[in-house]
């Protein structure tokens, strides 16, 4: 059976039909969910273009490329219309993230020319909770950062986004970006820390959140502080007000070879349920 196909950028009045195909997996999805739920697909307000890959007139895959590219439900067919398009406009991104299987096939068609990588994260888990830890009490002094103590926290933030990434968030632009992004956290009430005499000791945000699910990220504890079980508490914290607010389900990826943190999620409930892989430029 012959079946026609072909790979464009979506408009607005696509979006319903996007959205369907985000809802298939809420939890993989939720970073770029979270951004079309509140932007729709307004290049724009999106922060970069939507390509969606059709199979007999009918929408199946998208991919989102803006500072990150994001393969999202793409079979193998949708990913090689998507490195297609990719490599034809060039490598504008800083990353390609996403499940590790359409992430794995798309950068092996776009190696040869977008290459060579700083870095490969090729198995990174996807965790999953959707219950508050009975057996880990949350932090009481883990609480909302303030819109007045963004100076107190940014600092930690720089600290984490280079341990975690291996480059300065503060290069480039000086930060202006970075900079903005945890101002509209804190903004939103989506920025967590525990402060002691204006240090932070422990720090993380809900960061994508759409109904259906949630992402916890930038997960940090000071290092002369490591060790004491306040990444455990500090997360339990996190997810009484992410469950308990947000969504009924939160989520995280973590570097495979992090076994430290890994332990620490899996005390306090979270389950690993899938992959990511990150190419990072």
């Amino acid at each position: 059976m012959l079946t026609t196909t072909t790979t464009r950028v979506l408009e607005p009045g696509d979006l319903g039909a996007a959205l369907a195909v985000l809802d298939r997996d809420p939890v993989a999805n939720a970073f770029v969910a979270a951004r079309v739920h509140v932007a729709g697909l307004d290049p724009w307000r999106l922060g970069g273009e939507m390509w969606g890959w059709y199979a007999d007139g009918r929408l199946e895959s998208l991919c989102y490329a803006g500072a990150n590219l994001v393969p999202i439900c793409a079979s193998p067919e949708a990913v090689r219309g998507f490195a297609d398009r990719a490599r034809r406009a060039g490598r504008r991104c800083s990353s390609i993230v996403g499940p590790s299987e359409p992430v794995g096939r798309l950068w092996s068609l776009l190696e040869s020319s977008w290459g060579p990588a700083r870095e490969v994260r090729a198995h990174q888990p996807l965790m999953v909770t959707d219950t508050v830890p009975e057996d880990v009490p949350p932090d009481p002094l883990v609480r909302r950062i303030r819109k007045d103590e963004i100076d107190q926290v940014m600092p930690a933030c720089v600290a984490m986004f280079t341990e975690e990434v291996g480059v300065s968030p503060l290069a480039g632009d000086g930060g202006l970006l970075y900079q903005a992004r945890v101002a509209e956290l804190v903004g939103t009430g989506r920025s967590f820390a525990r402060i002691e005499d204006g240090r932070v000791i422990f720090k993380a945000e809900i960061g994508a959140a759409t109904p259906k699910a949630c992402q916890i990220q930038g997960v940090w504890v000071d290092p002369e502080f490591r060790g004491r079980g306040l990444s455990e508490t500090g997360m339990s914290a996190i997810l009484h007000h992410a469950l308990g607010e947000v969504a009924p389900v939160a989520s995280l990826y973590v570097n495979d070879y992090n076994t430290p943190a890994r332990a620490a999620y899996r005390r306090v409930g979270f389950r690993e349920t899938g992959a990511f892989m990150s190419v990072l430029f």
